[in-house]
C-alpha cells in the first residue's frame, strides 16, 4: 500500500470533524472519501504483505463515515489467480468506518490475492471514491498457527477471597477479532454450571477482554471462566482448545482492597520542551477497566481533542492529540476519578500534571516501554550461528518455539534470556504499541529507496516501499543536538549490503534512531548499523554484521551469525 496514495488518512482528526460536521441542511459541502487498508495491527493484510494466514479477514478503513448500503460484494471484492472471484460476506462497521470482507472458506496457500474497493462505495453525501482502491497480498505456504492463549488473567487462576464486584479479564499476547469474543465465547459459570450473565468488552488494542457480570457474584463460591475455541485472532485462526480458569469469591462482602494510582506520566510533570507531536501517557499501578479510560476520564487542556487508548497490559493509557500541540504552551493533563480498575475501584482523587511544549517543532522518540530492556526480541524463533555477543540488554522470545545457538553465542552480564515467560510476553506487547506508534506517525519527509551517500537531519522520513543501503554509507547528522530523534517509516523491506555503514554525526545517538519496517530487515555481511529496528516480521544479521541498537521482531524470527549486538 502506498502511503502517498493514502495521504488523506493522515489528515488530523479535528480537520475531518470540521469537514463532516459542517455538512447540514444549509451546508451540503461534501468530501471525497478515501480508503486505506488497515496496518498490521488491524485485521487487514497490508499491501504487498507476504505470509498472510489463509484464514484472514480482509478489511479497509475510510476517511469518513460511509453509506453502509454502498458497501457490499459489488463494491468490495477479492480475486485470486486468473481473476477468479472469492466468495465471501461483506459488512460495514460504522463505529470504525471499516469495511470487512470475510471469505466463505480459507484462502489458498502461497497465492496472491487482490482486493478492490470500487468507486461505487459512497459516503453519506453520495460521493464515491475518486478511483478504485486496489491492493494485493500473498498467503503463507502453510496454514497458520493457532493464536497463543491469554498470558494475563484477572482474577488469577486459583485465586481466593475475590470480591464479588470483580470484573473478569483476559489479556492475549496478540490482537484478537473482537467480533469473536463475546458472551457466547467468553463465559462464566457458578455452582452447578449455572451461567453468569454479563457483558464483554475489548480494549482498543483488541488484546484485553473484560467480562463484567450483570450483578454481584455470590459469596464463598467457585466460579469458572472460559474462553472457547470460537475466539479467533485477526487472521481467522482459532484457539487450539478452550482456555479455562477458576477463582473463589470471598466469604464476606467486600470491595477491592487496592486503589488504582498513576505511577508515571509522559511528558513528565513540569517538563519543558515537550515535542509538539508528543503523545501524552499515564501508567497505572495495576490493570484498568478499558471501559473507564476514554476522553471523558483522560483530558488535556486547554482545548485539546484526540483519542485515548489503553495498551495490551491495560496499564498504560495514551492520549493522542488530533493535531500537533501549540508551541511554547503549557498544557494540563487530568485523569479523573472516573478511571477504575478491574474491580471497580476508582482513583482516590483526580491526577493532574502539567508540561510546556517546545518553542519549535521537534520529533518525539518512539515509546518502547519494557521492550527497551531487550536488544534481541523475536516472535517465532531466535537462531544463532557463530560467536555472537549480546551486550547491554536482554534476549527474549514470545510466544515462539525455541532459542538456539547459545552457546556458541553469549550474553554479557547483566543481560539475561527470557524465553516465553511473562517478561518476554510483556515486552512483545510493548513492542506492538511502539511499532504501531511509529507506523502511525503522520506526515514525514520523503525517504529515498536507496540511502547510499545521503545525509539525514533529525525528523520523520517515510517510504511506502523497499529501502536499501546499496553501497558506502548513510549519515545521520544531529546538528549538535544530542537529543535529536530520527524515525524512518519503511513500507516493505529494509536491506543493507555488505560492509555498508550507518554513521552518526553531530552528536546523534543510536538510542534516538528508530527504523519501523513493515516487512523484514536484513543487515549485510560485516555491515555496521545504528538504531532500533522495529520489524513486523523478521530481522536477520548476516555474518559479522554489527548492530548498536535493537533487533525487535513482532511476528517472525531474529537470525544471527557471529554478530555483535549492543544496546544503544
Amino acid at each position: 500500500m502506498s502511503r502517498f496514495n493514502n495521504y488523506k488518512i493522515w489528515v488530523p482528526a479535528f480537520l475531518l470533524l470540521v469537514l463532516t460536521a459542517g455538512c447540514n441542511s444549509s451546508n451540503t459541502t461534501a468530501t471525497t472519501p478515501t480508503a486505506n487498508v488497515l496496518t498490521a495491527n488491524s485485521a487487514a493484510p497490508p499491501s504487498g504483505a507476504a505470509g498472510v494466514c489463509p484464514g484472514s479477514v480482509v478489511t479497509a478503513s475510510f476517511s469518513e463515515t460511509m453509506n453502509a448500503a454502498s458497501i457490499d460484494d459489488t463494491t468490495f471484492t477479492l480475486t485470486g489467480p486468473g481473476s477468479g472471484a472469492v466468495a465471501g460476506q461483506v459488512t460495514y462497521d460504522a463505529s470504525s468506518d471499516t469495511a470487512i470482507f470475510t471469505p466463505s472458506n480459507p484462502l489458498a496457500v502461497s497465492t496472491m490475492y487482490t482486493a478492490t474497493i470500487t468507486t461505487g462505495a459512497q459516503d453519506l453525501f453520495g460521493d464515491g471514491l475518486a478511483t478504485n482502491f486496489v491492493w494485493s497480498f500473498t498467503t503463507a505456504a502453510v496454514a497458520c498457527q493457532p493464536p497463543a492463549p491469554p498470558i494475563s488473567l484477572t482474577p488469577p487462576e486459583g485465586s481466593a477471597g475475590v470480591c464479588q464486584n470483580t470484573v473478569i479479564a483476559a489479556t492475549f499476547p496478540q490482537a484478537m477479532n473482537p467480533a469473536t469474543i463475546n458472551p457466547t465465547t467468553f463465559t462464566m459459570t457458578g455452582p452447578g454450571t449455572t451461567a453468569v450473565t454479563g457483558t464483554v468488552m475489548a480494549d482498543t488494542s483488541n488484546k484485553t477482554f473484560t467480562f463484567t457480570p450483570s450483578s454481584a457474584l455470590a459469596l464463598n463460591t467457585l466460579y469458572t471462566a472460559t474462553v472457547t475455541t470460537g475466539a479467533q485472532d485477526m487472521f481467522g485462526n482459532t484457539l487450539a482448545s478452550n482456555f479455562v480458569w477458576t477463582f473463589t469469591t470471598a466469604t464476606t462482602a467486600c470491595t477491592a482492597s487496592t486503589t488504582p494510582a498513576v505511577i508515571s506520566v509522559a511528558p513528565p510533570s513540569a517538563a519543558a520542551g515537550a515535542c509538539l507531536n508528543s503523545g501524552i501517557t499515564a501508567t497505572f499501578n495495576e490493570a484498568m477497566n478499558p471501559a473507564t479510560i476514554d476522553t471523558t476520564t483522560f483530558t488535556v487542556a486547554p482545548g485539546v481533542t484526540g483519542v485515548v487508548t489503553l495498551d495490551g497490559t491495560s496499564r498504560i493509557a495514551t492520549f493522542t492529540p488530533a493535531a500537533n500541540l501549540a508551541a511554547s504552551t503549557t498544557y494540563t493533563a487530568t485523569i479523573t476519578t472516573g478511571a477504575q480498575n478491574l474491580s471497580g475501584s476508582a482513583l482516590a482523587g483526580n491526577f493532574v500534571w502539567s508540561f510546556t511544549t517546545a518553542a519549535s517543532a521537534c520529533q518525539a522518540p518512539v515509546p518502547l516501554a519494557s521492550a527497551a530492556t531487550f536488544v534481541v526480541l523475536a516472535g517465532s524463533t531466535v537462531t544463532n550461528t557463530g560467536p555472537t555477543i549480546i551486550g547491554g540488554g536482554n534476549l527474549g522470545l514470545s510466544p515462539g518455539s525455541a532459542v538456539t545457538g547459545f552457546p556458541p553465542g553469549t550474553l554479557t552480564p547483566p543481560a539475561v534470556m527470557h524465553v516465553t515467560d511473562p517478561t518476554a510476553a510483556q515486552a512483545q506487547l510493548d513492542l506492538t504499541t511502539a511499532y504501531n506508534y511509529a507506523a502511525g506517525l503522520p506526515g514525514g519527509a520523503v525517504l529515498p529507496g536507496d540511502l547510499s551517500g545521503l545525509t539525514f537531519t533529525p525528523g520523520l522520513y517515510t517510504n511506502s516501499s523497499t529501502v536499501m543501503l546499496s553501497a558506502g554509507n548513510v549519515t545521520l547528522d544531529a546538528q549538535g543536538n544530542a537529543n535529536a530523534v530520527f524515525i524512518f517509516q519503511i513500507g516493505s523491506t529494509l536491506t543493507t549490503i555488505g560492509s555498508t555503514q550507518v554513521i552518526l554525526a553531530g552528536g546523534a545517538q543510536a538510542k534516538n534512531v528508530f527504523w519501523q519496517v513493515s516487512s523484514s530487515a536484513t543487515l549485510g555481511t560485516n555491515s555496521i548499523f545504528q538504531g532500533t529496528i522495529l520489524s513486523l516480521q523478521s530481522v536477520s544479521l548476516d555474518t559479522g554484521a554489527t548492530l548498536t541498537g535493537r533487533a525487535l521482531a513482532r511476528n517472525g524470527a531474529v537470525t544471527l551469525d557471529g554478530n555483535t549486538v549492543t544496546a544503544p
